[in-house]
């Protein structure tokens, strides 16, 4: 583990003492913390899989077509990363042990992780299942400074989720984020509230939000190559050239941030998709990778406790061009077996196809807290009894692995479920 506090070793010593009251003023100005899991997927995985810890480990599908989810830093010291093509993965690792994810799984995590987070502050703005922002200040008076809460937190994740988080502070939430990957992975890193300009002018360009990497570009033509560069450049230079942005960019160059910590942010949609290895046009395949995407679906709707009014379809043919279509139901769904028979109706809504499709996809929108909703009951028992089944599903999938129990439209011919 790496542990930092940029800049306040150094002060220690010099500073006069000061009154308890201006103390916790002074720590709250670095209250914001940005706490981020390490290669999250992979970590949750390797719980049950203690034997690939330290070797190179891939989360995805093993299809050509498909993307890296998640990729352990053994992995990425061979140059895989997050959303790259999986056949380009395997060829830059041949020897990664690739795993099949489990979503329902690391959304059970997420939520454990969410839990962490709101036992020690109400103001928690998730970003992802594995990441949030956290203001912390108005917990100093119980748990101590933000470097000590950062530690607490990192404690409990470790002892309680089975993994390893890194966490930056600082005084805003850019600052903060940028911090949290620099001390990546399992590290802790303080940036006070009166170094973040100094810690930003050594950083390169790259490192402020908004600047990828033809921006950086085209700023590197101009000289620009650092953040103390672009806070160097006059506003209009920069306005000239990134247009609407450059006052943006100007503006974290100076470390200005000020948005605050939004708590609690609901997903506004929950959904998986695929890109088949082969374009297809086979009304069967689409039907079983409808599917397939579904009970994904509704997994991660149960495990993070949220319900679905709306259920949309995408198709992405093989010229690359996309159509979506989506229905409201008359009762909110968490049943893969529902948003199912919504997503077939939408397939076929579109009539006869044209082209062959090379990706299909099932989102579930309009989400709200199962809590907070009522379940309208249906005359037709079968709904319950789908709902009942793929809970007692989602137990054993918990327990074993996605794969152990599948609906039979699933299995491979001739090929049984794998074994726990």
């Amino acid at each position: 583990m790496r542990q930092e506090a940029f800049g306040s070793a150094q002060r220690a010593s010099h500073e006069p003492a000061r009154s308890a009251g201006d103390a916790l003023r002074e720590l709250r100005r670095t209250s914001i913390l940005h706490v981020d899991m390490d290669a999250f997927f992979v970590s949750v995985e390797l719980r049950s899989r203690p034997d690939l810890r330290g070797k190179p480990v891939i989360v995805g599908f093993p299809a050509e077509r498909s993307v890296v989810l998640s990729a352990s830093y053994e992995a990425r010291a061979t140059g895989v990363k997050s959303a790259m093509p999986m056949s380009i993965a395997m060829r830059r690792c041949p020897a990664a042990v690739i795993i099949e994810p489990r979503h329902t799984l690391y959304y059970q995590v997420s939520a454990q992780l969410m839990e962490v987070f709101a036992s020690i502050t109400d103001l928690v703005e998730p970003l992802s299942v594995d990441e949030a922002f956290l203001d912390v200040g108005g917990a100093i008076r119980r748990l101590g400074s933000p470097l000590d809460i950062g530690h607490l937190i990192r404690r409990r994740v470790q002892s309680e989720l089975g993994i390893t988080a890194s966490v930056g502070i600082a005084s805003t939430k850019f600052v903060a984020k940028i911090a949290s990957t620099r001390c990546k992975p399992d590290g802790i890193l303080q940036i006070d509230a009166e170094d973040s300009v100094p810690y930003l002018h050594s950083l390169p360009v790259n490192a402020l939000w908004g600047v990828g990497g033809k921006t950086a570009e085209v700023l590197a033509r101009l000289g620009i190559r650092t953040v103390a560069d672009v806070a160097a450049t006059p506003l209009a230079s920069l306005k000239k050239v990134l247009g609407a942005s450059g006052e943006h960019v100007h503006r974290l160059s100076m470390g200005v941030d000020p948005r605050p910590v939004t708590p609690t942010r609901l997903e506004k949609s929950i959904g998986a998709e695929e890109t088949f290895s082969v374009d297809t046009g086979d009304d069967a395949l689409l039907h079983r990778e409808l599917l397939r995407l579904s009970h994904r679906t509704a997994g991660r709707l149960r495990s993070s406790g949220m319900l679905a009014r709306t259920v949309a379809l995408k198709l992405r043919y093989s010229d690359f061009s996309t159509v979506t279509r989506s229905r409201t139901v008359h009762s909110p769904v968490d049943s893969a077996q529902m948003i199912y028979q919504v997503a077939v109706q939408l397939l076929e809504s579109l009539g006869a196809r044209s082209m062959s499709v090379r990706l299909v996809g099932v989102r579930a929108e309009q989400l709200e807290p199962a809590g907070q909703t009522s379940l309208q009951l249906s005359l037709d028992r079968r709904d319950d009894n789908w709902r009942a089944a793929e809970q007692a599903l989602d137990r054993v999938s918990e327990r074993f692995g996605s794969k152990t129990l599948l609906p039979a439209r699933l299995l491979e011919p001739g090929k049984p479920p794998a074994g726990p």
